[in-house]
């Protein structure tokens, strides 16, 4: 599997809040080859907290993406770009302000889920790109996959949207908010003004624990943790994990470092601003689409439920578009999609091939 990173910079870029960004940088990795005729380019949307780095060593999807897997990068070239705001190479918040010379913070101008689609379809355009044969993500990436199949449906062969939704409940956006209200809470957040000082880690942690609490299913939880104490410790193992994983999300072992809670603030905000419903009904977006969809969820994923995708489902449908749904058994949550690959990979190996065999026609 060829595998290349790099960083792409372009000159300006609009928001939907009025303001131009000028320079933007945006962060990628591909893996494959490009075929001579461009047809076998696949674009991977991460999700919430997730990175350009989807496949190879310690990839966020790399059971889904590489040689002979669902993402066959031996047939396809697959592209992931790390989002607009975000903390992994791509302009954000912690990026520095032309203009001043000193982090953006919260004078970062308000993004959003469109924006970010934009700043993708910049790449994509620079890679020669008229096409894409897919655009596949889950949860946050799902919704960047339902944005390119109405923003640029010329554009796009394939979606392939898995446990999302076109807009956030009210239930989705209370959990996010507590996220945000523990960050802003921790003592140590100044304002956002924390880059040369000690960041609002207690917060943050506490924001992901919460997260996490939503990625997981009560089955799965009861399964791996039930009310079993640590050895020697007055505590729950369910404790001990939850501190684990908020510590992991803060101080991240690797190249990047750990998440920018300013980065959370503003890419969970564009999430819960993000409602396709504002542009039209979604039958009425979907009437003269021509991309075909494959759209999934599971069945023990109470963030994102099945009834979210059955009304795009539905909506598409409603207007004869080629779309196939399938609900998924699973145990794991909202994380299944991460977990839960076997058939995930069959049926993303079949609706690939036959999405391709249509292209080269």
């Amino acid at each position: 599997m060829i595998t290349q990173a790099a960083i792409a910079t372009f000159d300006s870029l609009d928001l939907d809040c009025g303001v131009t960004l000028a320079p933007v940088d945006v962060a990628y990795e591909t893996y494959g080859e490009l075929n001579a005729d461009k047809s076998n380019a696949i674009l991977i949307e991460h999700a919430f907290s997730g990175n350009a780095h989807a496949a190879g060593d310690d990839g966020w999807w790399a059971n889904m993406i590489g040689p002979g897997k669902g993402f066959d990068t031996d047939r396809y070239f697959v592209i992931c770009s790390n989002v607009l705001g975000g903390c992994r190479g791509t302009t954000g918040p912690g990026s520095i302000n032309p203009a001043t010379g000193a982090p953006w913070a919260m004078t970062f101008p308000p993004i959003t889920i469109t924006d970010m689609v934009r700043l993708q379809k910049k790449l994509i355009d620079s890679f020669g790109i008229t096409k894409l044969l897919a655009v596949a993500g889950g949860s946050m990436g799902g919704m960047q996959a339902l944005e390119w199949a109405v923003a640029y449906p010329d554009s796009v062969r394939a979606a392939l949207p898995i446990a999302t939704t076109s807009r956030h409940s009210a239930q989705q956006i209370a959990f996010n908010e507590v996220g945000r209200q523990s960050i802003m809470a921790d003592p140590d957040w100044n304002d956002g003004n924390y880059y040369d000082q000690r960041p609002p880690a207690r917060g943050l942690s506490v924001a992901r624990m919460v997260g996490h609490i939503t990625y997981m299913s009560d089955e799965s939880m009861r399964q791996k943790f039930g009310r079993r104490l640590r050895a020697g410790q007055n505590k729950f193992e369910v404790e001990s994990y939850l501190q684990y994983r908020g510590s992991q999300f803060v101080d991240r072992h690797d190249s990047q470092g750990g998440f920018d809670a300013n980065s959370y603030i503003y890419i969970t905000r564009a999430m819960d601003s993000y409602d396709l419903t504002q542009r039209g009904s979604l039958p009425k977006l979907f009437e003269n689409i021509k991309t075909r969809f494959l759209v999934m969820s599971f069945t023990s994923d109470w963030l994102y439920p099945a009834y979210q995708s059955l009304e795009v489902v539905s909506a598409l449908r409603s207007r004869n578009c080629d779309v196939a749904y399938c609900s998924l058994t699973s145990q794991y949550g909202h994380d299944a999609f991460l977990v839960e690959v076997n058939e995930q990979t069959e049926l993303v190996r079949g609706f690939l091939a036959s999405t391709f065999r249509e292209a080269v026609k």
